[in-house]
């Protein structure tokens, strides 16, 4: 007997998810600007919840590549981590997340703190992998988005196996 079951798949739309944190003092560094691991906190905790969504369960981070901090963020910002699935697999998916800030005090635009893109895997009750929904782009930036995972997947592919190859030989 085999499993008949079929996954439907889902659009971006319907796990993309923004959360907003007032930055204090509790969040910063040494030199007085919230510290980097914080964002990274938000962006992976966020991440997880999209993937979450999208795959109906839970979901582990594999990689964060391409991470650029591009603008500090003070005491007093109000941070905004905005994630959405841009690409899934058979149980692998990429979360795009941008990180914006304003202040908690004027009506500023937001400007752009930092970027970044998640490998997340789903994982069953025992931590194996299991299968996800594939991902349905509903719009021209959501199937652009997904092109531009798959490049990107592509290049994680061949450093992993470079990386392994030198491995093997070392």
């Amino acid at each position: 007997m085999h499993d008949t079951t079929t996954i439907v798949g889902r659009a971006p739309s319907a796990s993309h998810l923004t959360l907003s944190q007032i930055m204090d003092q509790h969040h910063t560094n040494l030199m007085g600007t919230v510290h980097g691991g914080r964002i990274l906190n938000l962006i992976d905790s966020v991440a997880g919840v999209v993937a979450a969504r999208h795959s109906d369960g839970p979901a582990v981070t594999a990689a964060i590549d391409e991470t650029a901090f591009l603008r500090a963020v003070r005491v007093g910002d109000v941070v905004h981590v905005d994630a959405r699935i841009t690409w899934a697999g058979r149980s692998s998916m990429e979360v795009a997340v941008k990180v914006t800030a304003d202040r908690w005090d004027r009506a500023v635009p937001p400007t752009d703190v930092a970027t970044a893109h998640l490998v997340m895997v789903a994982i069953d009750d025992d931590g194996q992998p299991r299968t996800v929904p594939p991902l349905l782009p509903e719009t021209d930036g959501d199937r652009r988005r997904y092109r531009e995972a798959e490049i990107r997947r592509e290049h994680r592919l061949a450093l992993r196996r470079a990386l392994l190859d030198g491995v093997d030989e070392g």
